[in-house]
């Protein structure tokens, strides 16, 4: 009997022991990305993340802003990249328009597990953001409020960059983003993606009802061909990251939540 009750022990001991090596690789899993990558859009630089940045770091989560050139589509790519290389682990990188093109070809970095696209572009393989405006032509490309320096860089005439780029930003808000544009190089808006991250990794999609810089149609046929998990916040302009930085952080912190 008690022979018995020995070899019952031993074995209980051991599926315990199983039990409790099995649990703890669970609970790593479920552990969220901690590192938070951000790239700004056309005619913006990385201190509109200021809102969306405080709530994150509040929650935890490590935040690297990427300052992008607006140079050239290579070299925003890269600096993009070289702000990637100096995550400490797996991170998930955020766009605001233009640049989901530019998170679109750097994202298939080793180092990103989840893409969130903020009333952003999301070209695929062999597209331009600037063809896939066309699917469904906004208010801005309509208005001839986007002009061209003699070099080939454009901005928004700052008297209509509020109506069209930040309608529900403060009007001294919008005023001080509009005379500090950084100029984006024409021909960024047509270079042609090579790589398309959000085809092996999952990617969120904010898509703001009041867009008119990028059609909300265009943003949610980019989520529906991309299988995106889809949020939108109605009434937003182009520039929700600013205006509602709680909505954006939860979805970056979904994101963060449920990529591995």
């Amino acid at each position: 009997m008690f022979k018995h009750l020995a070899s019952f022990a031993a074995m209980a001991i051991l599926a315990l022991f199983t039990a409790l090596c099995t649990v703890r690789p669970m609970q790593a899993q479920g552990a969220p990305v901690r590192n938070i990558v951000l790239v700004h859009g056309a005619w913006a630089d990385g201190s509109g993340w200021k809102g969306v940045y405080d709530i994150l770091v509040k929650d935890g989560f490590k935040v690297s802003i990427v300052q992008e050139p607006e140079t050239s589509f290579k070299d925003d790519v890269a600096a993009t990249k070289r702000i990637l290389a100096l995550q400490d682990g797996p991170c998930i990188l955020v766009a605001h328009s233009y640049g989901g093109a530019v998170i679109t070809e750097a994202g298939t970095d080793p180092s990103v597990v989840g893409l969130v696209y903020i009333a952003a572009h999301m070209p695929d393989v062999g597209e331009k953001e600037s063809e896939d405006g066309k699917r469904f032509p906004s208010d801005l490309t309509k208005s001839g409020a986007i002009k061209k320096t003699s070099d080939g860089f454009t901005y928004i005439d700052p008297e209509q960059f509020h109506e069209f780029f930040a309608a529900d930003v403060p009007t001294d808000q919008a005023a001080l983003m509009a005379r500090s544009q950084v100029l984006n190089f024409a021909d960024n808006f047509s270079a042609t993606i090579t790589n398309a991250a959000w085809r092996t990794k999952p990617s969120w999609m904010l898509v703001p009802g009041a867009d008119r810089t990028i059609n909300p149609e265009l943003e949610r046929w980019y989520a529906t061909r991309a299988s995106s998990h889809k949020v939108e916040v109605a009434g937003a302009s182009h520039c929700v990251y600013i205006s509602h930085p709680k909505e954006v952080a939860a979805l970056i912190e979904e994101a963060a939540t449920h990529s591995r």
